[in-house]
């Protein structure tokens, strides 16, 4: 039976909903605050990366966590008095940082991530999207030894536990795999089922599929709350108006906190801000797209430019543009590349990821009404898990039976 569904947030993980959804047969709005795609879908790094299946939250995490206090210029960054703001929040990612939790973690962000990669190769192919796909893998790369040994304890787990090798290269390897490379790097590991594409291209393109299928899109219009009567969701109240449905899906992310009221629960999410730069490809540009993880940076080579991004900084809601950030996303290129940087910088960004104390989205009913569901929290792996989160909402929204368990995910666990 065809239904009416507004999905509330028109990032990548709502898009994808609204994809499957309207795929399915049913009537679908999205609403959004912003322009359609202007949120954390912008101008991230575009990784769609099943090797990511290891949470945040993994033994150690509190200690490195905790160095940052003290720190100006480290990749991760905690504001102490946003830590002490949301201690529950805090304190329950603490609890996380054990390898039981993390091993469980990890089987439930693989199970969305084998089924995204998938599903993106399926959407690509059947829409004819133009994204700049490319699935030619993704390279960690080590600049001294001693990490580069100690991955080797990580890479061991992925590849016993998880059915996720990676290809190793020892220094001279490295150099010859990848020449954008300065020379004396410690070594890395090159994980071939991963892709990249390029964020804001992808989102231009599913906004043309999604019309295309009939879907509504109204930009600038944010969600105020839930018409409800008994224990049903009827409308969407918002700026502009009501718009009524028979179902709808809350896909905010890192904003879904602010809309607790209405959906009668606290959604367990932070806002974790990411950086990028844009720029056009270097002379000497990286064949492969780059993670740096000594530095937490990432390096992404679009076929028509070149990204720089990375770094958390858990300052709350604060909207401002840190200039230092940035710099340590060029000082750390220029550590590694021998040709890092390109000129003109063509956008300075910033976005807030969703992020879940345990790693693990919410895909689950809302307390406030039967027919209110959120998904959101997919912490720094939104558009990796976007294309099976949007299928597995739909399969939930319809009644058919779920093509991954949808337990982990539920709000109370």
């Amino acid at each position: 039976m065809t239904k009416r569904v507004v999905v509330v947030g028109g990032g990548v993980v709502g898009a994808c909903s609204a994809y499957h959804l309207a795929k399915t047969g049913h009537a679908v709005t999205i609403v959004d605050r912003q322009r359609f795609g202007a949120g954390c879908s912008h101008a991230n790094c575009g990784y769609v990366c099943p090797s990511h299946v290891l949470p945040f939250a993994a033994p150690g995490a509190i200690t490195s966590t905790l160095k940052t206090l003290f720190q100006r210029n480290s990749p991760l960054k905690v504001r102490p008095g946003v830590a002490l703001a949301n201690l529950g929040w805090f304190l329950g990612f603490a609890r996380k940082c054990n390898t039981r939790d993390m091993m469980a973690a990890g089987r439930a962000i693989q199970a969305l991530l084998n089924s995204s990669r998938a599903l993106f190769d399926e959407l690509i192919a059947a829409e004819r999207i133009e994204c700049e796909w490319e699935s030619k893998g993704l390279l960690f790369v080590f600049q001294t030894p001693k990490h580069f040994e100690h991955y080797a304890h990580t890479d061991e787990l992925l590849r016993r536990e998880f059915s996720m090798p990676a290809r190793r290269f020892d220094s001279a390897e490295l150099a010859a795999l990848e020449p954008a490379l300065k020379p004396g790097m410690a070594g890395g590991y090159l994980y071939e089922s991963d892709a990249h594409l390029r964020p804001d291209r992808l989102m231009s393109e599913l906004k043309r599929v999604l019309l295309a299928l009939g879907v509504e899109i109204r930009e600038n219009c944010a969600m105020t709350g839930l018409a409800t009567a008994n224990g049903v969701a009827t409308a969407l109240k918002t700026s502009t108006g009501d718009v009524p449905g028979d179902q709808f899906v809350i896909a905010t992310g890192a904003w879904t906190p602010q809309l607790n009221a209405a959906l009668g629960c606290r959604v367990p999410i932070q806002p974790g801000k990411g950086y990028s730069l844009t720029m056009p490809r270097p002379a000497l540009c990286p064949t492969y797209p780059l993670i740096f993880e000594e530095h937490r940076v990432a390096v992404t080579p679009f076929a028509s430019g070149y990204r720089l991004g990375s770094t958390m900084e858990f300052s709350g809601y604060d909207d401002s543009l840190n200039r230092s950030r940035l710099g340590l996303l060029t000082d750390a290129a220029k550590l590694y590349l021998r040709d890092p940087l390109a000129e003109p910088v063509q956008e300075e960004w910033w976005g807030w990821r969703p992020m879940t104390s345990d790693g693990l989205p919410v895909i689950d009913r809302a307390p406030v009404a039967s027919n209110v569901m959120i998904a959101a929290g997919h912490n720094m792996l939104g558009l990796s898990m976007a294309t099976a989160t949007g299928k597995l909402v739909s399969e939930l929204v319809g009644g058919g039976k779920p093509h991954i368990d949808p337990t982990p995910y539920r709000l109370n666990r």
